[in-house]
């Protein structure tokens, strides 16, 4: 027995350094699904999604290989976004991407257990994403798009400095989108200090836009704020051409929206968003629980100008 013992000893203790090669073989064995789920078209968020891609490649992805991604596109129409996050909790996949309160919302309502990290979230803890940036809680985590209290009133400031005579400016907003409210209250703040009257254009999706148009159309405002929304960057195209038919200079808060056509754009970069998403992903997927990664908030904004835009 004597003899024996340090035997065993020996074979327990080669067993447990063991076990981690082993858990390491099996995870990098793994193929990971990943669903994205996107409220707006596949063509809208091309660049978006690449940059996403581009991140997973930069920590070692490769889709086909150790990760394979689904995804869901509503179109624009947030009915559809329910439906989308419980088909990707059917597929079990291991995470959903996703971004904008009301895919945030929905992939939340969707499941408590599978993780969900925000690319880019307006207000994650006003909208109830989150319980706070500090300690998320629960099981969703990932990036703020940092247009918080204060922010969107540099937008009419911007537009002032642009049209100096400016007195009254339209304001394009999504009303069944959570996030909204608060930038609409800061332009309002911005519009008291600045001495600008404001046309509030209120939508429920892109079939409520023509005549949120056609209204501010009929009362001629100086110029156009557009809040940060997926629906109204989903329909870019035909605000671009709105604004250029009317000759109304425009700020918006994607730089996508600007390279359209647009005149200006001032927000953090939603490429770069988008791209650090995947670094939180890349956590969750090796063992790290969103509740305990902080909320991600941006620190570098840009100011998009397009010298031979035709808005005014």
């Amino acid at each position: 027995m004597r003899v024996q013992r340090p035997i065993l000893s020996v074979i327990l203790v080669l067993g447990l350094l063991a076990a981690p090669f082993a858990a390491e073989a099996q995870q990098a064995d793994r193929v990971f699904r990943i669903g994205v789920l996107v409220h707006a078209s596949a063509s809208a968020y091309a660049s978006r999604i690449e940059a996403f891609r581009q991140g997973l490649r930069d920590l070692g992805y490769v889709e086909g290989k150790n990760v394979a991604v689904e995804y869901r596109w509503s179109e624009g129409k947030q009915d559809r976004l329910p439906e989308l996050a419980t088909e990707l909790v059917r597929r079990q996949v291991d995470l959903i991407m996703t971004h904008g309160g009301q895919g945030g919302l929905a992939a939340k309502q969707a499941t408590t257990t599978i993780p969900i990290v925000l690319a880019a979230v307006i207000d994650p803890v006003g909208t109830g994403l989150v319980a706070s940036l500090a300690r998320p809680g629960g099981n969703v985590t990932g990036l703020s798009l940092g247009i918080g209290e204060g922010f969107a009133g540099k937008w009419l400031q911007l537009l002032k400095e642009a049209v100096p005579k400016l007195s009254r400016v339209g304001v394009l907003w999504n009303r069944a989108n959570p996030g909204v409210a608060t930038q609409v209250s800061d332009i309002q703040r911005a519009a008291r200090t600045l001495g600008v009257r404001l046309q509030l254009l209120e939508f429920r999706g892109s079939d409520e836009l023509e005549g949120a148009l056609a209204s501010m159309a009929a009362t001629r405002s100086d110029a156009l704020i557009v809040p940060a929304d997926a629906t109204a960057f989903q329909q870019r195209a035909r605000l671009i051409a709105f604004t250029a038919k009317h000759r109304l200079p425009a700020i918006y808060p994607q730089r996508e929206t600007v390279e359209a056509g647009g005149l200006m754009a001032y927000a953090p970069s939603q490429i770069d968003l988008w791209r650090r998403a995947a670094t939180y992903v890349d956590k969750i997927l090796k063992g790290a629980k969103p509740a305990d990664l902080p909320v991600e908030q941006p620190t570098k904004f840009e100011l998009v100008i397009n010298r031979a835009s035709r808005e005014s």
